[in-house]
């Protein structure tokens, strides 16, 4: 029989089968011994073949995925965590409201997607609590930088309702993987999205204004209205770091939109926008037509630094 993978926990893999039907699937013996990179051989949205056994179910394979997104596990002995396959997108939820997004860690998400080839969006949560004379100078840098790349843009409010609405029209009849660092909403958005899953939600940490962990895993949600599934989504724990996987750093400048087209120009084709001569990148970056900080996060992860938290550095405790 087939089933997706709805959530990975542990030894246990739930499915959905049929349609609407769940089961609760252990990993065969070959599917758990094959020696695999990552910290599990399945995650949300696999297709796989199971099958029942004295009334217990065993996946036996996993269909090849068309693609998937991955990062850096903390469980040292396995390289990578895959977060989730089959994906028709990826959206990372940020905030301008505490607790405010790095820019370098949504650098890092959506370099990561380009380099599994998934398009991605930028979903701005909170817009309710959006203050001109505090965030009308970051709001319209985020806004220009990434939709000047080509990323979309959406400012939306969970609490209001407001821009909710091109939020659905981005998500409809897609699998869309739904990530964020913990506090910027996102569980209320899907909540607000379709009431009827019920999602626990958190309050911020009093002591530093950051969100705490309401997700433990990934899961894969259809969201239902009147009439019927409208999209599925895979809802992410909050994310505290994007480790970089098979990301070689000669190749970097690949998974900058911007910087891929600007190198074109470059005097050396092996440029690698550091201190080389006729280097277009530099000279994009010296008269504006670079943003500084994308080309911040490019020189980071070109150098291999790890971003210690997804935070505004001035809201770390």
């Amino acid at each position: 029989m087939k089933g997706k993978v709805v959530r990975v926990t542990g030894k246990w893999t739930r499915l959905r089968y049929n349609n609407s039907d769940y089961i609760d699937c252990l990993l065969s013996g070959q599917l758990r011994l094959e020696n695999y990179r990552t910290t599990s051989p399945l995650a949300a949205g696999d297709e796989v073949e199971f099958e029942i056994r004295d009334g217990q179910g065993w996946i036996v394979d996993r269909a090849e995925r068309r693609n998937y997104i991955i990062r850096r596990s903390v469980n040292l002995s396995k390289e990578a965590h895959v977060i989730a396959a089959n994906l028709d997108q990826s959206v990372l939820v940020v905030s301008l409201a505490p607790p405010r997004t790095l820019y370098g860690f949504i650098d890092r998400f959506l370099a990561t997607s380009e380099a599994y080839s998934i398009p991605s969006a930028l979903v701005v949560n909170k817009m309710d609590l959006y203050d001109e004379s505090r965030d009308a100078d970051e709001w319209a840098y985020l806004k220009a930088v990434y939709e000047g790349i080509g990323y979309p843009v959406l400012p939306v409010s969970a609490v209001t309702g407001a821009g909710m609405d091109a939020l659905r029209a981005l998500l409809r009849d897609k699998v869309s993987l739904m990530s964020g660092n913990s506090g910027v909403g996102k569980s209320s958005m899907i909540n607000a999205l379709d009431p009827e899953l019920h999602l626990r939600t958190g309050a911020l940490s009093s002591a530093h204004s950051k969100g705490q962990h309401t997700t433990t895993f990934a899961e894969l949600f259809e969201l239902r209205d009147a009439q019927g599934v409208w999209a599925e989504i895979i809802d992410t724990p909050g994310v505290k770091s994007f480790g970089l996987v098979d990301m070689e750093a000669a190749q970097m400048g690949h998974y900058f939109p911007e910087i891929f087209t600007l190198s074109a120009e470059c005097r050396f084709h092996n440029c690698v926008h550091r201190e080389e001569p006729g280097c277009a990148v530099l000279n994009a970056l010296e008269n504006n037509g670079l943003a500084p900080t994308r080309y911040e996060s490019y020189v980071r992860m070109m150098d291999g630094v790890e971003d210690e938290s997804p935070y505004r550095h001035d809201e770390r405790g």
